[in-house]
């Protein structure tokens, strides 16, 4: 007869499967979108029970209301000087591609809320979190990193473009730089560019 594990390690292993389950999702959302995502595919991905999804999460809304906190969190690190501001956006992106697809997803209005209450809620605080970055902007406006001649707003949009660039648009990254989009190469040359730019260099 087996050994019965300990509360601890149950909790460590709950952790653990909850977490291959989100990293599944992520890929499987990222890949098909909500509407073309399973959650037989993600569990299979995760190599779990599907039964797991529903009770962890509540199902396939509960599993993405949960990455999209996941994702709140990740931008909350994105800061620092500009350059590596910059830097950490563009690894958060192209380290993690499959996350940027989500929201790619999410733009385009596939990935809906449990109901309308929600849906407004999560506008609110996406409004609210936005502004946030655009008086960031301008806050590196009055440092000197970010150019007084640039709206901030606009300086933070062509910001979160070029950083989406190769998950939004890889051919014209390839055609236009000859580069591969998700390369290291990528990543310095529009850190570097990115900083040019927006300190009117």
């Amino acid at each position: 007869m087996a050994a019965r594990r300990a509360p601890e390690e149950r909790g460590v292993a709950a952790a653990r499967t909850r977490e291959r389950i989100m990293e599944a999702a992520v890929a499987e959302f990222g890949a098909k979108g909500y509407a073309g995502a399973r959650t037989a595919g993600i569990a299979a991905r995760a190599g779990v029970n599907q039964q797991l999804i529903a009770y962890y999460f509540g199902g396939k809304q509960g599993l993405l209301d949960a990455l999209r906190e996941r994702w709140q969190e990740t931008e909350d690190t994105i800061e620092g000087p500009l350059d590596e501001a910059i830097g950490k956006a563009l690894d958060a992106t192209l380290e993690r591609p499959d996350w940027a697809r989500l929201l790619v997803w999410q733009a385009l209005g596939d990935c809906p809320f449990a109901d309308e209450a929600d849906g407004e809620r999560f506008a609110r605080s996406q409004r609210s979190r936005l502004a946030e970055a655009v008086e960031g902007m301008r806050r590196r406006q009055r440092d000197g990193e970010v150019s007084e001649e640039l709206d901030p707003a606009f300086a933070l949009l062509v910001t979160y473009a070029l950083v989406l660039a190769p998950i939004t648009m890889p051919q014209f990254v390839q055609g236009m730089l000859g580069l591969d989009p998700m390369s290291p190469e990528y990543r310095g040359r529009c850190r570097e560019e990115l900083v040019k730019l927006l300190g009117g260099a």
